[in-house]
């Protein structure tokens, strides 16, 4: 089975990457991976691996990496929140443009490849306190939320017409990301727990009770993996799914922060208002409905406290290391 995964080298890329090596993809083993991205930091040590370095914008560079053969692409790049409002045409060519490449190429391949390919709540608009499930309409009130949703329909389209077997993941705001800060609005949802965890003092751009739509990078993996093993005639029903979350306000972060951190934790984290950010993250949902993501086999993330433990187990210390690095 040979797997691409774009945006290879970034968080959840790197994670898909190792998760897919290690247990393969509903009980087939890998026997090629092709990690796509504009620089890769460190080489993966599997002879199964495969580092590519491009632009996905670049149809060349997509016909190259795509050549062979592929049964899995799982296409995780994108230009995030902020930096896609900072920069219109950046986010166009990365986010809408190098995905109709890519989906391009998977048509031209013939074999009809399954394509995971990762939304989010921004593509929904302000929370009207209408139940969101698969059926409600988008109305994102950002760049990204509008490529985002493009691509959305893109994917369900090339489904339509037999060109690809498609799934569209909808993630809730991942939390907690270790690692540096990154221009998405949402960094501060890991920021607001890594850094004060790590020594490192944190400024929230937003109110302690703006509430938001969450799932733990642990989660997030195993449902990407699991979306690579999904029968086709389950996709061909639900080409998009909500996958699960927790609702959990920036104040109840701290909270938890504070009882498994301690007072000097809290203490590292102050309040500075953004408005740009803060105009973005309210316009997404607080919650939606997952029932029929988790009568698929997805399952969500018990409470933000498990969440603050699985990142205090699996990454404090390296990211500690990484703060002393770049201070």
């Amino acid at each position: 089975m040979h797997v691409v995964i774009t945006g290879g080298s970034g968080f959840l890329g790197l994670r898909l990457a190792g998760a897919l090596l290690r247990g393969g993809v509903a009980g087939k083993q890998i026997g090629r991976l092709t990690l796509v991205d504009r620089n890769h930091a460190a080489p993966l040590d599997d002879p199964r691996v495969q580092q590519v370095t491009g632009d996905i914008a670049d149809p060349a560079f997509v016909d190259r990496f795509m050549a062979g053969g592929v049964d899995i692409v799982y296409h995780l790049a994108a230009v995030v929140s902020s930096e896609a409002e900072a920069n219109f045409d950046l986010g166009m060519k990365v986010n809408i443009d190098a995905s109709r490449l890519l989906l391009d190429a998977c048509r031209k391949a013939g074999n009809a490849p399954r394509v995971v390919f990762t939304s989010s709540v921004a593509v929904f608009g302000p929370d009207t306190g209408a139940l969101i499930d698969e059926r409600t309409s988008v109305d994102p009130q950002s760049s990204y939320g509008m490529e985002k949703a493009v691509g959305e329909l893109l994917l369900k389209d090339y489904a339509r017409r037999g060109f690809i077997v498609g799934a569209v993941l909808r993630l809730p705001t991942i939390s907690v990301r270790p690692g540096l800060p990154n221009r998405a609005a949402s960094s501060f949802a890991s920021g607001i727990i890594r850094e004060p965890l790590s020594g490192a003092a944190s400024v929230c751009p937003v109110d302690p009770q703006t509430a938001l739509w969450l799932m733990s990078p642990r989660g997030a993996i195993a449902a990407l993996v699991h979306a690579g093993g999904l029968d086709p005639a389950d996709l061909a029903a639900h080409r998009v799914i909500n996958l699960p979350g927790i609702t959990v306000t920036v104040g109840e972060m701290i909270d938890t922060l504070e009882q498994l951190g301690g007072a000097e934790a809290r203490a590292r984290v102050s309040f500075v208002q953004d408005d740009a950010v803060e105009r973005i993250v309210a316009s997404w949902p607080r919650a939606w409905d997952d029932s029929a993501a988790r009568a698929m086999g997805f399952a969500g993330d018990a409470d933000f406290a498990g969440i603050v433990q699985a990142f205090i187990d699996e990454d404090l210390p390296a990211q500690q290391n990484l703060v002393r690095l770049s201070a």
